[in-house]
């Protein structure tokens, strides 16, 4: 909303000079009364060429905000196909599979096809990620405790157990 109000102000050039100082972008005006920087918040500007489903998503958080600046130069057409295939393949892209449909489609060549192959590929963080929600851990849990104190407990209780079944397997 800002960058439209500023980008509304006008751009007349006979006002000013470069005597005063140098004319600053929309994007600077912004970052001076932002903690974000210049470059940050043009990329924030950059996720507004995101179709309307996929800008939801990084807003309730299920594309990150890195892979989805990336996605944002597909063309409408490639970023509603890749919906189509992100509900297909029940996932979302990461950071280098959205960098490779970028590449892809600023060659011209991101079809169906390819975009079906760099999405059902098993990315590196699943290998080795267990991931346990808020709410399938709640019912184990007094309503007191936080994230951190569920997670000390859990790693307690592993090693408890860890330790039993070595007793068990020494015996």
């Amino acid at each position: 909303m800002k960058l439209e109000a500023i980008k509304h102000q006008g751009a007349r050039t006979d006002l000013t000079s470069a005597q005063v100082g140098p004319k600053l972008t929309a994007a600077e005006k912004i970052a001076e009364n932002s903690p974000d920087s210049k470059s940050q918040i043009k990329r924030f500007i950059r996720l507004t060429e995101l179709i309307p489903e996929l800008l939801d998503m990084v807003d309730e958080k299920k594309i990150a905000f890195n892979p989805a600046y990336e996605l944002s130069f597909l063309k409408p057409e490639e970023q509603q196909m890749l919906l189509d295939t992100m509900d297909y393949e029940q996932a979302t892209p990461s950071l280098s599979q959205a960098q490779r449909m970028k590449k892809f489609s600023q060659e011209g060549k991101l079809s169906e096809d390819v975009m079906l192959a760099i999405m059902s590929e098993e990315k590196k963080g699943d290998l080795d990620k267990v991931t346990l929600t808020g709410d399938t851990l709640r019912k184990y849990f007094p309503k007191s405790y936080t994230p951190q104190r569920m997670q000390e407990t859990i790693i307690k209780l592993l090693e408890q157990w860890q330790r039993r079944r070595q007793q068990q397997h020494d015996r």
